[in-house]
């Protein structure tokens, strides 16, 4: 069952560098309430590689470019209004909705 961030993950993200790529997607999914599980089926990785990227682990070229575009998405859609998401099933609805399947 997915859930949402804990209070020591927040914390740790508040702490860290806003310009690195993984720490700019764990603000917007934070402010966002979108789960890492939905994230990762989002950017076909586990939802071990979000937690990892979420704590400062590097990201592979090959995912760089479609995790910044999904952060900008995400973030866009905050600022609109559209997004935070106010429970799993709107998460979940809008994660689907951007990828264009179920998930």
């Amino acid at each position: 069952m997915s859930r949402f961030y804990s209070a020591e993950l927040i914390e740790q993200v508040n702490k860290g560098n806003p310009h690195r790529t993984g720490n700019a997607l764990a603000r917007a999914c934070i402010n966002a309430n979108l789960p890492a599980k939905y994230v990762a089926e989002a950017l076909d990785v586990t939802r071990m590689t979000i937690h990892l990227w979420f704590r400062g682990k590097p990201l592979l070229d090959k995912n760089r470019q479609i995790v910044e575009v999904f952060t900008d998405l995400v973030e866009s859609d905050t600022a609109k209004g559209l997004l935070p998401a106010k429970n799993l099933a709107e998460a979940k609805a809008y994660i689907e909705e951007m990828i264009g399947r179920k998930i």
